[in-house]
């Protein structure tokens, strides 16, 4: 059995405050795009992981789909699977494609394997392997708050323009956006401001990430800036980064991008 896991970009990040458990409050749009992973489980005599695409670094028991097995199978009589994942979504690109993978892998295996569980049950997997994780089980706009895993609806619809996503060949880790960020409450939500013409964004959506990412990274800020200088009504960088989303509203040529970037049309 297949499925084929997608992606999401942030359309604005406000970093509210830091809690006390390390955690920190924020408010963002979780808006689903076309960027798309395969992912195939098969029974089989043994539990076997392998991937093919994008390399994945790091162990791969630490993989949310290894990771998502573990909570289903204490639970669950379930048999020995192989697990074959082509990584196609770009990875340390704020783009939720391992948050996604491991929804989709659950919600795989409930199918699979006539496991039963309604919507809450499998929202209540994703919710110990990442704050995000379920929203791919509506993968429609939402309004996240809390550490991104308080879902509200949010009307947005983008299918008018032409978005775009180039993601250089650099990797921000979570961690190290957080360290640099520094929380501050925003003057309006973004629940507000996305309801506001797309052109009007460049001046009120932001990315609390973005100024140190982009300080660190040039290349980030050289997209952002050319996406711009093209005639984008909105660009960004997506969650922690590395990637940078822009809307046009004609399709534009990003060819320079294409030899050494990774560059996604009509997402």
């Amino acid at each position: 059995m297949i499925c084929f896991p997608n992606a999401k970009i942030n359309i604005g990040l406000n970093v509210i405050n830091k809690r006390q458990d390390g955690y920190h409050e924020l408010e963002t749009i979780f808006y689903p795009v076309k960027i798309k992973d395969a992912l195939e489980i098969i029974e089989a005599p043994e539990m076997k992981f392998e991937s093919s695409g994008i390399n994945i670094p790091g162990d791969s028991n630490n993989n949310l789909c290894i990771k998502a097995y573990n909570l289903l199978r204490a639970d669950f009589d379930l048999p020995n699977i192989h697990i074959h994942l082509h990584k196609h979504i770009p990875i340390g690109a704020g783009l939720g494609g391992g948050s996604s993978d491991a929804t989709f892998f659950i919600k795989l295996v409930n199918d699979k394997f006539n496991l039963g569980m309604d919507k809450e049950v499998m929202k209540n997997y994703c919710s110990k392997l990442g704050a995000d994780c379920a929203f791919f089980l509506e993968n429609r706009p939402v309004f996240a708050t809390g550490i991104g895993d308080v879902f509200d609806e949010v009307e947005v619809d983008l299918s008018g323009y032409h978005v775009v996503l180039v993601k250089p060949p650099v990797h921000v880790a979570t961690a190290e956006a957080y360290k640099n960020v520094v929380p501050q409450e925003p003057i309006n939500s973004l629940k507000s401001l996305v309801r506001l013409p797309v052109e009007d964004w460049n001046c009120n959506i932001k990315n609390d990430f973005e100024p140190h990412i982009i300080n660190s990274y040039p290349q980030i800020r050289m997209v952002k800036a050319n996406m711009l200088d093209i005639g984008a009504v909105f660009a960004l960088m997506s969650g922690s980064g590395s990637s940078v989303f822009g809307i046009f509203n004609e399709k534009p040529d990003l060819s320079k991008f294409e030899e050494d970037f990774d560059v996604f049309y009509d997402i």
